[in-house]
């Protein structure tokens, strides 16, 4: 059947519409793209912006440096527009120091998983066991063939993430607790074979695997170690910055493509299931409704970093190893480090540096600006008492421990008030406050 004038002329138009559509696209990633700086890929080079140029205050710079030192930090980067405005190391540590990345390395694990996926090694939808065989688990083979590659990368597999060594890999240890998808539990035991899905998936060792499609073209160094049933992740502070401005291109290095399935990439920085909104492919997210933290089975309400752009994504690890991603404002930073405090996974130290970065600009004062808008709570970690300071008149306290129960309920009807924490177990709580004027807060506090 011929087609009719009009109709041609329709197509043509059509597809022209299209086609613009398309460059506007490409031209937009290119855009993002040149608007960032990328270092070579070999050799120490990389440009700097004085940070008097962004506004950065000496004695600020040298506030949050005196904080790093203080809480045992080892090395500190921002990078803005992918340009060194802050690099300091401290307690020996150099720019060459090797370091580990913790549990912050599992974000390497999952930005490998999808270039598996996107070459076709392996599917995440597919069962765990298609790639680890059976009986990896010492589940039923109905139970175990439910868990997916997905599961794993969601923290999501249903096994019980309370036996004895939750890092343990051996069957015994991986046992059925919950159908897969139906519980979020942060479990090192489910998470750690991943590594063995990668391997087996693409008959590569991890460390080949990981060299040849993520460090050789941006230019990261760093090789994952065994260290009891984990494989860590060591490197010096200026790889994970690399692997921060990656991340920051939507998985593209420069012009050079590396993550070129979006849909998993979105998907990994993104909320990953219903339970734990807070959480995405290994990445912690900020900016949702809650958040859930390890070892505990509740869902604490508000930001996970509440001093933190609602936007930023942050890979964390033991120690207080982390790498936040802030897209808005084209900013990276990293710190590297033991932890302050002897709190495993001091979630807390990543605001407190958040505090200080706010406050960096000269005239404005980031703590301050918060704190009008929620109150101060310190010592935080506290031992036997904390003090909440706010500047609205706070006419109720709630505090509730980890799985949700209400510990006491005050009436301070002040701007300040101390709280007796002594009689508490140590763990982590929740304090809420009510305001005069009905507004409402909440936020967490670590008990030692």
């Amino acid at each position: 059947m011929a087609i009719q004038p009009f109709y041609l002329l329709l197509m043509i138009c059509s597809l022209r519409v299209f086609v613009l559509f398309a460059a506007l696209a490409a031209a937009s990633q290119v855009a993002l793209a040149q608007s960032l700086y990328f270092p070579p890929t070999t050799g120490t080079t990389w440009e700097t912006i004085e940070p008097a140029e962004l506004g950065y205050c000496p004695n600020k710079i040298d506030s949050l440096y005196e904080f790093l030192e203080l809480s045992n930090s080892k090395a500190f980067i921002l990078l803005k527009d992918g340009r060194i405005v802050l690099e300091q190391y401290f307690n020996g540590h150099t720019s060459n120091s090797l370091w580990q990345w913790a549990s912050a390395g599992k974000t390497i694990t999952a930005f490998m998983t999808g270039i598996a996926q996107q070459e076709g090694f392996l599917s995440i939808e597919n069962p765990s066991s298609d790639y680890l065989g059976e009986g990896w688990t010492s589940c039923t083979p109905e139970q175990e063939q439910a868990i997916t590659v997905w599961h794993q990368l969601t923290m999501t597999s249903g096994l019980d993430d309370g036996v004895a060594d939750p890092y343990c890999t051996d069957p015994e240890c991986l046992t059925y607790l919950a159908e897969p998808g139906t519980r979020w539990a942060y479990h090192n035991g489910p998470y750690t074979p991943l590594d063995q899905v990668i391997e087996n998936a693409t008959g590569s060792t991890l460390n080949e695997y990981v060299n040849e499609k993520l460090e050789a073209p941006t230019g990261m160094t760093g090789a994952f170690v065994s260290v009891g049933f984990n494989k860590v992740f060591f490197s010096n502070a200026r790889s994970m910055a690399r692997f921060g401005l990656l991340i920051l291109n939507n998985g593209v290095w420069d012009t050079t493509p590396i993550m070129t399935d979006e849909e998993y990439f979105n998907a990994m920085i993104t909320p990953s299931q219903d339970i734990n909104d807070s959480y995405g492919y290994l990445w912690w997210l900020n900016g949702q409704s809650s958040y859930m933290l390890p070892g505990v089975q509740f869902q604490f309400p508000g930001y996970i970093n509440p001093y933190a752009p609602a936007d930023v994504i942050v890979a964390m690890g033991a120690d207080g190893q982390f790498l936040n991603v802030h897209e808005e404002e084209n900013l990276v930073w990293l710190r590297m480090g033991e932890s302050p405090d002897g709190v495993p996974v001091p979630y807390l130290l990543n605001d407190d540096i958040w505090k200080y970065i706010n406050e960096l600009v000269c005239g404005t004062d980031g703590i301050a600006e918060a704190s009008s808008r929620n109150p101060s709570v310190f010592p935080n970690p506290a031992t036997d008492q904390v003090r909440i300071e706010a500047s609205q008149l706070m006419e109720e306290i709630t505090c509730r421990n980890a799985q949700g129960q209400v510990i006491f309920i005050l009436h301070p009807r002040a701007l300040q008030t101390d709280l007796d924490l002594s009689y508490l177990p140590a763990g982590f709580y929740t304090l809420s406050a009510v305001h005069a004027d009905g507004s409402r807060w909440s936020g967490r506090l670590a008990k030692q």
